[in-house]
């Protein structure tokens, strides 16, 4: 009970130098806690969504890619109606519906916008049903009668003010629907996004599917008391043949799953940042109580003079991180249920619709996030207060202050030294793999142990790297510089952990710059090297290019020649008998004017000739194939054709790399037209001197199809740079977390140093030294420590990203790029987060009355 009292007393007694580690606590747990309720009400959301619209028993054809997905001809798989009379006839049913369904559809308004989502959530164009209207309910106007009108989705309407009446076109595979708006049905549960159009059944067959008595799907209603399981059961056993049948349940956890794939990617990338700003706050909470051990030295050497034992001083110390960790903790759930509430307006903004009302806010949420901040804390307390639980008797006689550590220990340099060597080591293997999966298992390894190994080590490199760094920043400043420097050194083991804390975001924030501009610069290189062809159109969302957008492309004047691009799936069986299914690229013979393509042996125009075709380097080797062998190609879709191997490319390339081509032509003999697949891509060359007005005229022909965007080789670079770097900017954003705990890990040393140097400030002020003097100095030791953490973890990131560069050189991408503005950029803000951390530090160092200062014990 009297460690309990005195945990309390010195608990309270020093809540403002707690305040800080409560506070990196707290955000490392919101970033937890926020990241789980976050997915949970998505998944809620989804979950409801999926529920609510799947019929009974769902049955739908077979695809022959599997998983649901739709053709490369971008028209679903379709069923007969005479299966949807068939299902009617089983036992149980009370309904049975013919659905249609598409997503290779695009909306555009009158404007020629598109009404799609920007979320990445699908268009999705069909018929209206009952089975639709178990969930969705017409709240104006009227379900469409005819060719001429079109239903739209409440949210869509809203989100693009839409009313009854207005022209929509929406763009299919087999030519544009235009009709007008004849109603607007609302969900009855959320809609995180898709935005969804509705025909009546004829114009949806025939424009959506390309023939009447075509369904995709069947939405089977159950009689009262006939189970789901018990119907899927019924209905199967009056239609054989290659459908699917699922029931509710098993439709909508299918649903879930797909959604689950991507939902647990962004889950995990969010509690991995979380993981590292804890790992961060380690530092902070170790600084910490370290120094509150150091101030209390006197007043623990007391306590073991009049009898508390080792276990006892340690345990008091723990108990006030417990403390500390209980309090941020709770805390930090509330404001991570905050932070959730947060990105699902900031979602909404974007596009995506979440409600506060699918809120989930599971029991394991708070736990883990109490459970983490709370372990967290304490074993970051145990160092420190186990050499609180160290502190003599004796140490009662002594002033109280801070032991004498200015050198790290033997020991823990030997074992910083090996770590790190160990490190540079296993970095040095990843640089040297012949293979990138071997390579990046050694990277993987370097990196954790030359991070392990700078934080170890960081006493040692902090007296070695402060000075250099004072040398050029702090002598400048005259005395006042020289004792800023002083300070910096008088404790390398704080200063190494403060540094660390911002050495491992800024190390991340450095690697990535690296690889993210090498990535950028390589591929611009192989662009530069490879890729011919004037203008390139595609669709940034993945969606083939529809017949009457290729069409329109082909008919631009001042063009040269357009090239078709398209992907066949097809399983190849190579002279020794070995098949493998992969993908084959038909192509015009003018795609070798678009992509300069290296051979290996054989010549690459008689790819293009009749029944012949080119393979990869990589399937070459692996396959023991040569040029003039003959290949069994069997289109998924199609015949089977034997092909002769008339070149063997180079795999060394960033773009098409592995890609096997032959002529559309060859294609087309054993692929029949309704299952040809759309060109995903589509490139041409302008004719000589008409470069300009042949980019103005493409762009004018596709300016009625917003789905697909036209770029030159410049305008393709820069949309490279700008994906790139906007994903580097997500990552950066949610590095600032790190680096805001950093920061605060900065601002908690200079406070608490400042408090143990009272007396030392209160005598330096009496001999002369001014406000002003004594806030530079703290501003600047600030500086240089905020300096010294940047220094190292630049470093150690740039190394991290040339070797991570060596392994992307594996896969095409030679050119190291050092994106210097980048990393000059951080070290020189380095500098002011120094400052702005010392603000407070500082001024309260200046307001200190000189005589108490004198006084203090």
């Amino acid at each position: 009970m009297t460690v309990w009292k005195t945990s309390m007393r010195n608990f309270f007694a020093h809540k403002g130098r707690m305040a800080l580690s409560a506070v990196a606590v707290l955000l490392s747990v919101a970033f937890v806690c926020g990241t789980l309720v976050f997915t949970d009400t998505m998944n809620t959301t989804f979950d409801k969504l999926f529920s609510a619209t799947a019929p009974d028993v769902t049955v739908s054809p077979k695809s022959a890619k599997g998983a649901d997905e739709t053709p490369r001809n971008g028209k679903p798989v379709s069923l007969p109606a005479s299966a949807v009379r068939q299902a009617a006839k089983a036992d149980g049913v009370k309904s049975a519906d013919g659905t249609v369904s598409s997503m290779s559809v695009t909306v555009v308004n009158s404007a020629n916008k598109n009404m799609g989502s920007s979320t990445g959530a699908p268009t999705i164009a069909g018929n209206w049903t009952a089975s639709d209207a178990k969930s969705m309910e017409v709240t104006s106007g009227h379900r469409p009668r005819g060719p001429g009108e079109v239903m739209v989705d409440a949210d869509t309407a809203k989100k693009h003010h839409l009313k009854i009446g207005d022209p929509l076109r929406t763009i299919a595979v087999t030519g544009d629907i235009r009709a007008r708006i004849s109603g607007i049905a609302t969900f009855k549960v959320t809609n995180p996004g898709a935005a969804i159009v509705y025909f009546d059944t004829a114009t949806a067959q025939q424009k959506l599917l390309g023939g009447r008595g075509l369904f995709t799907g069947i939405a089977v209603t159950a009689k009262p008391g006939v189970s789901d399981v018990q119907l899927k059961r019924n209905v199967a056993a009056v239609l054989p043949g290659p459908y699917k049948f699922q029931t509710q349940k098993e439709n909508a956890d299918a649903n879930r799953d797909s959604m689950g794939s991507f939902l647990n990617v962004m889950k995990y990338a969010m509690l991995g940042f979380a993981g590292i700003a804890f790992l961060v706050g380690i530092f902070l909470i170790i600084n910490t109580f370290s120094m509150l051990v150091a101030q209390r030295t006197r007043e623990i050497g007391l306590m073991r003079a009049l009898g508390s034992s080792r276990k006892q001083v340690n345990r008091s110390v723990l108990v006030e991180a417990l403390l500390l960790g209980v309090f941020g903790s709770v805390l930090g759930v509330g404001a991570g249920v905050g932070l959730a509430v947060g990105l699902m307006k900031l979602m909404g903004a974007v596009g995506m619709d979440l409600t506060t009302g699918d809120l989930t806010v599971k029991w394991t949420t708070p736990a883990v996030g109490v459970l983490l901040g709370v372990i967290v804390t304490v074993v970051a307390a145990y160092v420190p207060a186990r050499r609180a639980g160290k502190t003599s008797p004796m140490a009662a006689l002594r002033d109280a202050g801070t032991p004498a550590d200015g050198r790290a220990g033997l020991v823990r340099a030997v074992i910083g030294l090996v770590l790190t060597g160990a490190g540079t080591g296993s970095l040095f293997l990843a640089a040297g793999a012949d293979k990138s999966g071997e390579g990046s298992l050694w990277l993987g390894l370097g990196v954790v142990l030359t991070l392990i190994g700078f934080v170890v080590i960081g006493p040692l490199l902090a007296g070695v790297v402060v000075r250099a760094i004072s040398a050029v920043v702090l002598r400048l400043f005259g005395p006042v510089g020289r004792l800023a420097e002083r300070n910096a050194l008088r404790n390398p083991r704080r200063t190494g952990a403060t540094g660390a804390a911002l050495m491992i975001g800024l190390a991340l924030v450095a690697c990535l710059s690296v690889v993210g501009s090498s990535m950028v610069a390589s591929a611009t290189d192989e662009l530069d090297k490879s890729v011919g062809a004037d203008f390139l159109v595609q669709s940034d969302a993945g969606g083939p290019i529809v017949p009457a957008a290729a069409k329109a492309m082909a008919s631009v004047p001042g063009l040269d020649h357009v090239t078709q691009y398209k992907v066949i799936d097809a399983t190849l069986t190579a002279p020794n008998g070995v098949k493998e299914t992969t993908t084959v690229t038909a192509a015009d013979p003018s795609y070798q004017k678009d992509l300069q393509r290296k051979t290996v042996s054989g010549d690459l125009t008689g790819a293009y000739a009749k029944n012949s075709m080119s393979v990869g380097d990589g399937y070459a080797k692996a396959k023991h194939v040569k040029v003039g062998d003959r290949l069994s190609v069997d289109f998924q879709d199609g015949r089977t054709a034997r092909l002769t191997v008339a070149a063997i490319t180079s795999d060394d390339t960033v773009v098409d790399q592995g890609a096997m081509y032959m002529n559309i032509s060859t294609a087309e003999r054993y692929v029949p037209a309704a299952k040809m697949p759309l060109n995903q891509i589509m490139f041409a060359g302008a004719k000589d001197g008409q470069e300009k007005q042949a980019y103005a005229s493409l762009k004018h022909a596709m300016a009625a199809y917003p789905q697909y965007q036209v770029r030159d080789q410049t305008d393709f670079k820069q949309n490279l740079k700008d994906q790139i770097g906007q994903l580097l900017n997500i990552v950066y954003g949610l590095l600032a977390l790190a680096i805001i705990v950093a920061v605060l890990g900065v601002v908690n040393t200079l406070a608490l140093s400042v408090v143990e140097r009272t007396r030392e400030i209160g005598l330096m002020r009496a001999i002369g030294l001014s406000r002003r003097q004594l806030r530079r100095m703290i501003r600047l030791e600030s500086v240089v420590i905020a300096l010294f953490g940047a220094l190292l973890g630049l470093g150690l990131g740039m190394g991290w990203g040339a070797t991570a560069h060596q392994l992307l050189a594996l896969e095409g991408m030679r050119v190291l790029d050092i994106p210097w503005p980048t990393i000059i950029g951080v070290f020189v803000a380095s500098a002011f987060v120094g400052l702005f951390a010392a603000l407070i530090p500082a001024f309260r160092a200046g307001r200190m009355n000189v005589l108490n200062a004198i006084a203090s014990d």
